[in-house]
């Protein structure tokens, strides 16, 4: 297989680094008390859960794998396989694998790192089908099996995004408390970010699973992706499997989880004006 590393501007990176790429901004530096986050006697098992459950998953999802790099590298220019740095555990750079399901090299268009939109025009035919069954996720699973990612947890976002977004949100570092997930309790029951509102919903939803983090919630997430995979609602998914729901609609007052609460701050930062016209309705391959 083929594979292209994505840097800000679009042009290809073949340089394979663990801890930071030329170019990219380190994440903010992030330590156990700024965290604010127990460690769990589940954290170290979950490790070994992890490696099972990705393992077994490989063996159905590797021929879907292959035909979907296939098919995408049948129906567009470019590799089938892309890679791009994300921020993990601890704001430790990592290497994220997902075929490809953008124009090759659109962002060297488009000025760099930009969240996408609905109807992007930049996502080929195929990718709309891989982004809506979530089959361009599946490479994730080695990211788990080399430790940079879990089945479950916040989804790891970029190091473009995830500087100016601390500066704004006090609480997003919080993110990185725990490893990066395939599935969360965000991905499941919120849309992709499109703006800084949509941020720090997830936020608060990233920390309340940070806060109630175990066996069975995790359990439930998985059944909850497939039951999200297959058409159910985001609604539906938390009613059926009883899922936590920091969020109050209409704005109202946020739900302590466990052994915190906490709250997302409304205003507006320098760091983040300088930031808003790149993070506002343009294209991003994620």
């Amino acid at each position: 297989m083929d594979f292209t590393n994505t840097t800000p501007d679009g042009s290809e990176n073949r340089t394979f680094a663990s801890e930071s790429v030329a170019g990219i901004s380190a994440a903010p530096t992030v330590t156990a008390d700024s965290l604010r986050c127990p460690p769990r006697p589940y954290d170290s098992v979950k490790r070994f859960l992890d490696l099972f459950a990705a393992s077994l998953l490989l063996i159905p999802a590797l021929p879907v794998i292959v035909l979907g790099w296939a098919l995408v590298r049948c129906t567009s220019a470019g590799p089938g396989v892309y890679t791009q740095i994300r921020v993990g555990l601890g704001g430790r750079h990592f290497r994220i694998y997902k075929l490809r399901s953008m124009t090759y090299n659109c962002e060297a268009t488009t000025g760099g790192a930009k969240w996408s939109t609905a109807g992007d025009s930049r996502v080929t035919p195929v990718g709309r089908v891989f982004r809506k069954l979530h089959i361009d996720e599946l490479p994730q699973l080695f990211n788990v099996l080399l430790g940079d990612m879990s089945l479950v947890g916040p989804r790891p976002e970029r190091p473009e995004f995830v500087k100016p977004l601390s500066v704004s949100i006090p609480e997003y570092p919080l993110r990185l408390a725990v490893r990066p997930g395939v599935t969360g309790l965000a991905q499941i029951q919120l849309p992709p970010d499109t703006d800084l509102k949509s941020v720090r919903r997830k936020v608060i939803v990233d920390r309340s699973y940070i806060d109630n983090r175990g066996f069975w919630l995790d359990v439930r997430l998985i059944l909850g992706t497939a039951l999200y995979l297959i058409g159910c609602s985001y609604a539906l998914v938390r009613r059926i499997l009883a899922l936590p729901n920091p969020l109050v609609p209409s704005g109202g007052p946020i739900v302590a989880t466990n052994h915190s609460s906490y709250t997302v701050p409304l205003e507006s930062t320098a760091a983040l004006d300088k930031l808003r016209p790149s993070l506002a309705g343009s294209t991003m391959q994620s």
